[in-house]
């Protein structure tokens, strides 16, 4: 199976129309996709009550989404052809203690696609595509603790050859692909190919 995982410099920047194109491009991957987002206060579990943290099971929602007619990420992402879409919350900072049960929804799927920067704290993905909008003066710390592992990144401007906002320590821009790519659909058939092409080649599954 081949895990893909989609982050980006900061909200906005096309990550959701990235992931929602790379499944609709490629149907033959049976894709399931994964939204995942952190909250602070105001964290409600999967019937909409309030959640108290009192075991680490209880700071983390799993909801598989049904309507591929709404307006969600994950909607978007059923509507473009995923098999299944889950929208994963956790307690920021609590992650880790989601990532038992984020496993055990990967390994029952055929491929998985993930929208997140902070999942590459806890997972190796076999692709990771970096989101860079460098109009935009925010920069996730996660995004730039991870950019530097990115397979490819797709610059969200008119030219591939956009400067950084931030020096990122690490990272070698002259050996990471860039891919220059614009809103509303932030993907190319170049970029289709690049991820199709790396996805083949992973080994099979012994």
């Amino acid at each position: 199976m081949a895990i893909v995982v989609v982050g980006g410099n900061s909200r906005n920047v096309g990550k959701t129309s990235v992931v929602a194109g790379l499944i609709a491009r490629l149907p033959e991957f049976n894709w399931t996709a994964f939204k995942i987002t952190q909250h602070g206060h105001g964290f409600l579990t999967a019937d909409g009550s309030p959640d108290q943290c009192q075991t680490p099971d209880s700071c983390v929602s799993i909801a598989a989404e049904r309507d591929d007619t709404g307006g969600s990420d994950t909607s978007r992402f059923l509507a473009a052809g995923a098999t299944r879409s889950l929208w994963v919350r956790t307690r920021i900072g609590m992650l880790a203690e989601a990532m038992p049960r984020i496993r055990q929804e990967i390994a029952a799927c055929e491929n998985a696609i993930i929208e997140s920067n902070s999942i590459l704290d806890h997972l190796d993905p076999d692709l990771y595509l970096s989101v860079i909008d460098p109009s935009v003066a925010d920069f996730k710390p996660s995004a730039r603790a991870h950019l530097r592992r990115a397979d490819a990144i797709l610059w969200s401007s008119c030219s591939g050859a956009a400067p950084l906002p931030h020096e990122v320590p690490g990272l070698d821009l002259d050996a990471t692909p860039r891919f220059a790519v614009q809103p509303p659909g932030y993907l190319t058939e170049v970029v289709v190919d690049f991820v199709r092409s790396r996805l083949a080649a992973i080994p099979p599954a012994p």
